[in-house]
């Protein structure tokens, strides 16, 4: 069998997504354009990095819903929000309210954190190679 290097290139642009698990069409998206003009070995580095930091909304909502058990603003800790996840921890979540509303956005709060990150996983790539 005879593949040239295009082929090669394609599998490594499409295959490099399959590994974010639950990840939305508009997750894919943004990766696709953060990983825009990456060399395969660039590509390699990106999805390492940004597999290995990227957050999983289920993951997001879980936290979510701790804070209704006392550990209010985790979700905004694991997303590098400190003084936001501070403030959630000493109010008990905004008396809730901002828990509750947390729990109806949190696929909107890990998509925010993990397109920050794949902008930064980008930078890190393209500097190693």
């Amino acid at each position: 069998m005879i593949t040239n290097k295009s082929d090669t290139k394609m599998d490594a642009y499409q295959y490099s997504y399959t590994n974010a698990t639950g990840a939305t069409m508009e997750e894919y998206s943004f990766l696709h354009h953060a990983s825009a003009g990456l060399s395969q070995n660039q590509m390699q580095t990106f999805m390492l990095v940004y597999n290995s930091r990227r957050k999983n909304p289920n993951d997001i909502l879980l936290a979510t819903l701790l804070g209704f058990l006392g550990l209010a603003g985790l979700q905004r800790f694991m997303t590098r929000q400190y003084i936001l996840g501070g403030l959630y921890l000493i109010t008990f979540g905004f008396f809730g309210i901002g828990t509750l509303i947390d729990l109806v956005t949190y696929k909107g709060i890990a998509n925010d954190y993990n397109r920050h990150l794949a902008y930064e996983c980008y930078h890190i790539a393209r500097m190693n190679n």
